[in-house]
């Protein structure tokens, strides 16, 4: 269990550099790739758990699917692509006072709420195929019916993109 808590530590100070740079750096495709490892840690933190098929689904939805959306739209805006120097912002102080008391106040609410709460004795364990089956047997159609219209975008963005 100590090393599970040492992984869970390293991983988690990488997430949380990796997210101040996301709002920091100046190169919005350099802030995409530095999502990308904020997304690509909470999978670790998914595996670190034992739970192999939220890992899975965070790095295909999120890594895969989103950050190739997000490209797309940074690609399809005509953002400059370099350094900016117009994107700094002054009211960078009132604006991490504002995170911390939010932060504290929703420490304070959800400690507040769940004090009393205990977790189950016997939790309910379920396999992978239980799982898929749950979710893609009901969702199966706009599972497919999502993945078209993702498709489409990815056309649109081309046509646009190969109009100049």
């Amino acid at each position: 269990m100590v090393a599970q808590n040492i992984a869970f530590g390293i991983i988690a100070a990488i997430m949380v550099i990796a997210a101040i740079r996301v709002v920091t750096t100046r190169n919005i495709v350099h802030a995409a790739l530095w999502l990308v490892l904020v997304l690509a840690g909470a999978s670790a933190q998914y595996i670190l758990l034992a739970a192999e098929f939220l890992a899975a689904t965070q790095i295909l939805v999120y890594v895969g699917a989103i950050m190739v959306l997000f490209l797309f739209g940074t690609m399809l805006t005509r953002a400059q692509i370099g350094r900016e120097g117009n994107l700094d912002n002054r009211s960078r102080v009132p604006a991490v006072l504002v995170a911390l008391v939010l932060a504290g106040l929703l420490g304070f609410v959800l400690i507040d709420g769940f004090r009393r709460e205990k977790l189950p004795e016997d939790p309910v364990v379920r396999t992978t195929q239980e799982l898929s089956d749950s979710i893609f047997g009901v969702y199966a159609i706009p599972f497919w019916a999502l993945s078209v219209v993702l498709t489409a975008a990815v056309i649109g963005a081309i046509v646009l993109a190969r109009k100049d």
